[in-house]
């Protein structure tokens, strides 16, 4: 029997394309919230995980240029980063796309450009030439990274947005690659400094993990209408930050690594004068109060 007079049953299969089993393997499936339902969608949201792609080359740029002993072009790659990751979260609510998928890849995305990067870059550039002590802080930077972004995911939606718990690991970068950015322009060397840089990078990562309280700004308006003054003192930081880029960015973001543990401290002075001038209160109204009853046990 020939091919032709061979039942439609009989007929050999069409071949698969040998592909196919690999496409269906690696379909990402997400869950996202739509008009209040949660919806399965196949595939990603391409625009806020560009910018996420984006902040992640920064990242991984930085570690290269240090690798290449360029310090200024390795911290500059950080703070671009730190714009990207800016944008990601914010073009995901705008646009309505938001999803588990693109929090996830963001997190990764930081651990790369905001934990390791900056690790790298200061090693590279000044911590190897103290020993142990380098690598030590380099590695301190890094967990604590790891574990504020780890604390961040479980406890998203459940504190105060006013305030993050621990410094942000965005600000901890800053606070590093304005450090490398500024001093290697000027070329600051000497022992007694990269022991300092060793102090600075190890207590960023430790920040990172502490309990103290820092402002997020996320109930700041910008949506709606602002005094005018506001946008003068925005255009005017612009033109500070334009003047000396290194020195102005290192200073915004020490002051703000700075302002947790001065606030926190100032609260708890504040709590003590509270609490002592309340004891001072009681036994204050405790002595009038024997001296009342002592005056009427007295005989005239």
């Amino acid at each position: 029997m020939t091919d032709g007079n061979r039942p439609d049953d009989e007929k050999q299969p069409l071949p698969r394309d040998p592909f196919s089993e690999f496409r269906e393997d690696t379909e990402v499936v997400e869950e996202v919230l739509e008009g209040g339902k949660r919806v399965r969608r196949k595939g990603i949201y391409l625009l806020p995980n560009l910018f996420t792609t984006s902040a992640l080359f920064s990242g991984f740029f930085a570690v290269v240029a240090a690798l290449n002993n360029d310090y200024g072009a390795a911290a500059i790659a950080i703070f671009i980063a730190m714009v990207l990751d800016g944008f990601d979260g914010r073009i995901a609510r705008m646009t309505n796309t938001e999803s588990a998928f693109g929090a996830e890849y963001d997190s990764l995305a930081d651990m790369t450009s905001f934990g390791v990067a900056p690790a790298i870059v200061a090693f590279s550039w000044t911590l190897q030439d103290v020993g142990k002590l380098g690598w030590i802080a380099a590695f301190v930077f890094v967990a604590g990274a790891a574990l504020r972004l780890a604390r961040f995911n479980v406890q998203i939606g459940s504190i105060d947005k006013k305030w993050f718990i621990g410094l942000p690991s965005p600000s901890a970068a800053g606070i590093v690659a304005g450090c490398v950015w500024t001093f290697h322009n000027f070329n600051a060397e000497g022992f007694g400094f990269k022991l300092l840089m060793a102090f600075i990078v190890a207590a960023a990562g430790i920040l990172m993990v502490s309990n103290v309280r820092y402002y997020s700004f996320k109930d700041l308006d910008f949506k709606g209408p602002v005094p005018f003054v506001v946008l003068l003192a925005i255009v005017l930081g612009f033109v500070v930050i334009s003047v000396e880029p290194s020195v102005m960015l290192l200073l915004l973001f020490g002051c703000y690594g700075l302002s947790g543990p001065i606030l926190a401290l100032l609260r708890r002075a504040r709590k003590g004068r509270k609490g002592s001038a309340s004891e001072n209160a009681s036994d204050t109204s405790a002595a009038e109060g024997a001296a009342s009853s002592h005056n009427d046990s007295t005989p005239d």
